[in-house]
């Protein structure tokens, strides 16, 4: 059984004028064989947290001091697992899509997942369980990410995919992708590449949708 924790970070706003809108957007796989590892590195960090401030929510990686960001991603380096990235210059996306934030959402996951086939990243034969965060509310957009994906794979692959959509808070893996994805996000958007460089040992693809 292999694992893949998917989270974003950055938006797909694309008025750039308005405050908060982000340059660029990053999808990020992270994943592994024995999810059991990356649930462990999430419960130290709980665990280290809950010591010093007692009582501790969900791991944010935007709202965790950095020697919290640091610590996490450093167990995570040593863990047998992986990463796959795109990112995407918000600025060089076709118009059509700009209107279609879903459908651009969509193609972008659909892109890493053939990767990994197509690499043999993960091998055709073993099970695999794609867990991904809750960002989308609306239940139709939640279906639909589904449903694209797994017809996607089934037609270029003729396999099946599970395909689970939780919160952080039910799922302690996409706690840990969330970090991932935002030191990568931080090296295009703000040029520091502090965080990345930690995790850089375990990217086996990073590149840009649209060069």
């Amino acid at each position: 059984m292999a694992y893949i924790f998917l989270d974003e970070s950055g938006d797909l706003g694309f008025n750039f004028s308005k405050k908060g809108t982000t340059k660029y957007f990053v999808i990020t796989f992270l994943f592994a064989h024995n999810k059991r590892l990356i649930e462990k590195i999430v419960k130290s960090i709980h665990l280290g947290l809950r010591k010093k401030y007692k009582k501790i929510g969900i791991l944010h990686a935007y709202k965790e001091e950095p020697v919290t960001k640091r610590k996490l991603l450093r167990l995570l380096s040593q863990k047998d697992c992986a990463i796959m990235t795109i990112y995407l210059n918000k600025e060089k996306v076709y118009t059509r899509l700009k209107e279609e934030k879903a459908v651009l959402y969509n193609y972008v996951s659909n892109i890493l997942l053939d990767r990994i086939y197509s690499k043999q990243i993960i091998s055709i034969d073993k099970k695999v369980e794609l867990i991904a965060s809750r960002k989308e509310t609306n239940k139709f957009l939640n279906e639909n990410f589904k449903n694209y994906l797994k017809r996607q794979l089934q037609n270029n692959y003729k396999l099946a995919l599970d395909i689970v959509i939780k919160t952080p808070s039910e799922e302690k893996g996409l706690q840990a992708v969330d970090f991932v994805s935002w030191a990568i996000f931080r090296k295009y958007e703000y040029g520091d590449d502090s965080y990345y460089n930690i995790i850089r040992g375990k990217i086996v693809e990073e590149n840009p949708l649209f060069p």
